[in-house]
């Protein structure tokens, strides 16, 4: 049996054959009633046909590589690669490895898998050269594993530039945050020369202002302190909008 997975909008082609090695009368009778089965499209009878050939010979590869196809007709993909793997060893001995492969080039396009799927058809034609469908179904697994290569390293470039960008708005904070400090901080120098300047003054000559005097000068210290912070903030908020808008383009 073939499975056709072909170029892009072409539909999938199934050619259902029988395969059909030596094993005892009873398995070759549930392959074949299987076969009947999936060739009415009754793909979950059939699914049960070729399972009970199992349980009489677990190494019956028809009845695995049938049970295979079957599967990937119900779009159960992972279900059909687990029974295709069981007969994996014994595949690329058997006359029909040219087909396993192919199919398991199907399944493994069917999740998406396409480095598997590369190999598989890779197989196929190795061992039969003149497939086309073989070829055609490697030429658009190679590329859809191109693709994904791709799409995967613009993926790590944009979380790599989305890293850098969160890090330079982080050093912008901090910056604003040590700006922010100094401004709260004293000026040791001011100080300093305010100091010296009582020091060469004499009491006598220090003026003298009322208590009511001094609390006023204190407010007004404090209003034009907080006057200078709220600006502060209002210049970082229109940095961090201004960001804002260049990453969200």
């Amino acid at each position: 049996m073939k499975l056709n997975v072909y170029m892009f909008l072409i539909p999938v082609i199934f050619l259902a054959g029988t395969l059909v090695l030596d094993a005892q009368e009873s398995d070759r009778r549930d392959v074949r009633r299987g076969n009947r089965q999936f060739r009415d499209r009754n793909f979950k009878e059939a699914v049960v046909d070729y399972q009970k050939a199992l349980l009489r010979d677990s190494t019956s590869f028809a009845a695995s590589y049938n049970l295979a196809n079957a599967l990937y007709r119900m779009d159960n993909f992972q279900e059909a690669k687990a029974v295709l793997d069981t007969v994996s060893e014994t595949a690329p001995v058997s006359a029909h490895a040219a087909d396993y492969y192919y199919n398991a080039g199907n399944v493994a396009m069917a999740l998406e898998d396409y480095r598997s799927a590369v190999e598989s058809y890779k197989e196929a034609l190795l061992r039969n050269p003149g497939d086309l469908d073989a070829k055609e179904n490697y030429i658009y697994a190679k590329k859809k594993l191109e693709d994904q290569q791709d799409n995967r390293q613009n993926d790590q470039q944009d979380n790599k530039q989305d890293s850098d960008d969160n890090r330079e708005d982080r050093q912008d904070k901090q910056q604003d945050q040590d700006n922010q400090n100094n401004q709260d901080s004293p000026d040791s120098g001011d100080r300093d020369n305010d100091r010296n300047d009582q020091e060469g003054e004499s009491p006598q000559n220090q003026p003298k202002i009322s208590k009511q005097a001094a609390q006023q000068m204190l407010n007004a210290i404090m209003a034009k302190e907080k006057e200078t912070q709220d600006k502060v903030k209002k210049e970082k908020a229109a940095v961090m909008k201004s960001k804002q808008k260049e990453k969200n383009w």
